[in-house]
């Protein structure tokens, strides 16, 4: 399950950005998610907990914005919402040539530090899994 080395690189960068900024811990964890990303949600939260443990992001919640699939046709300009599974196809024209707007991010967008609640953020960061050898 890729979720759990996405949860491992999320408390990774986070447990960074903490010793970073001097925090001693993580009250929460704002991720956006695309729906075009392959990553189940639910999966991420529990994987999530697991590598949290023993770390400075333990016990920290998950906020997951769920973002929508957007595309637009190239020759005509018509925009819509890609569903899952994806409709590449404009709905308008019927021609195959869309442009991903959004849908595919996967991307940690704040953290809200638990030693400071008057201290939140971090600078956006997309996370990737690590390669697999």
């Amino acid at each position: 399950m890729h979720e759990m080395s996405i949860a491992v690189a999320m408390v990774e960068q986070v447990s960074d950005a903490a010793e970073r900024n001097g925090s001693g811990a993580v009250s929460a964890v704002r991720l956006q998610l695309g729906e075009l990303a392959g990553v189940v949600a639910d999966s991420l939260r529990f994987c999530f907990s697991l590598a949290c443990a023993g770390t400075v992001v333990d016990g920290a919640e998950l906020l997951v914005e769920h973002l929508p699939g957007r595309a637009r046709c190239a020759p005509c300009g018509a925009e819509w919402a890609t569903g899952m599974p994806p409709q590449l196809c404009c709905p308008q024209c019927e021609g195959g040539t869309a442009e991903l707007l959004c849908g595919r991010e996967l991307q940690i967008v704040g953290v809200r530090w638990g030693d400071d609640s008057s201290r939140t953020g971090t600078e956006p960061v997309s996370v990737q899994a690590p390669e697999e050898s």
